[in-house]
Order: structure tokens, then C-alpha cells, then sequence
């Protein structure tokens, strides 16, 4: 790789640092989460592995899922279900999880 080469991939990734902090902004103005942020997390039993967990899109929407295991490393999904607003999927998780609400009712 030349020094051309370095100068481009430099110009490439300060105008990617600017599209991204412009991103930022734009998110914020919305009142949006960045893609893959955790919203919510709770352990669904004392005794258990399942845990509810909400996780943005970066868009305004968000998944609600149930999973079991190492979250996020290792785990596996029960259910999981996208909802058009990050707000509607954590009123999903908390409902779950205040009012004891059956999550394969929801979210299967």
C-alpha cells in the first residue's frame, strides 16, 4: 500500500467519522437508539437462564425477545418479535415482566 493509498483511506475515514457524528445527531433529534442497543434486560426467573431483552434497530423500531444462555455471546432465542417503535417493544417487556403477561402469547 502506497502513500496515495494511506492518504485516501485517511480522507475515507474522517468523511466516515463526519457521516457518522451527523448519524449521531440525527438519531438524537429522533429520539432514537443506535443500531443494536440494548434497551432493556431482565432475568425472567430467579432460577433460570431466560432473560427478556429489547434490542434496537437504529431506526425507531426494536425486537423484544426472550433468550436463553450467555447474552449476547452465546445464547439461543425462544421468541423474538420486531415492533415499529423502540417504546412499543419495551411496553411489551415490561407488561411481561410487571404483569406477569405470557411472552409466547405475544411475542410466538
Amino acid at each position: 500500500m502506497g502513500w496515495r493509498d494511506n492518504m485516501k483511506t485517511n480522507a475515507d475515514i474522517t468523511r466516515l467519522r463526519r457521516l457518522q457524528t451527523a448519524i449521531d445527531r440525527v438519531r438524537a433529534r429522533l429520539g432514537i437508539s443506535a443500531p443494536a442497543a440494548l434497551l432493556y434486560r431482565a432475568s425472567l426467573d430467579v432460577c433460570g437462564d431466560d432473560e427478556i431483552v429489547v434490542e434496537a434497530d437504529g431506526f425507531g423500531a426494536a425486537t423484544t425477545s426472550i433468550v436463553e444462555g450467555n447474552f449476547p455471546m452465546d445464547y439461543r432465542t425462544h421468541y423474538a418479535k420486531k415492533f415499529s417503535t423502540e417504546e412499543a417493544a419495551l411496553r411489551v417487556a415490561e407488561s411481561i415482566m410487571e404483569e406477569q403477561v405470557e411472552a409466547e402469547a405475544i411475542l410466538a
